[in-house]
């Protein structure tokens, strides 16, 4: 499970899939977005980063599985392939 912030989530994702970044998501091959929240502001988004970091595992899983019980892949979505 992966928990970050940025300004162009299709971009961040696209990275991620093609395994553009190296570290934490390279080393755990996570390719799957299955859970998202847009912010406004900057300042609002990286708060509610950190404050999900600090989450237990389960909180997190029931945040996703509470909008997207199945788990299915959110990329197509929001890359306006629907």
């Amino acid at each position: 499970m992966y928990v970050g912030v940025t300004s162009d989530l299709v971009l961040r994702v696209s990275e991620h899939r093609l395994d553009l970044k190296a570290g934490y998501t390279v080393d755990r091959d996570i390719k799957l977005l299955v859970w998202y929240e847009p912010h406004a502001e900057m300042p609002s988004a990286i708060l509610r980063e950190k404050q999900i970091k600090r989450w237990l595992r389960e909180w997190k899983f029931a945040l996703i599985e509470k909008s997207n019980p199945r788990w299915r892949d959110l990329f197509s979505e929001i890359a306006g392939e629907v």
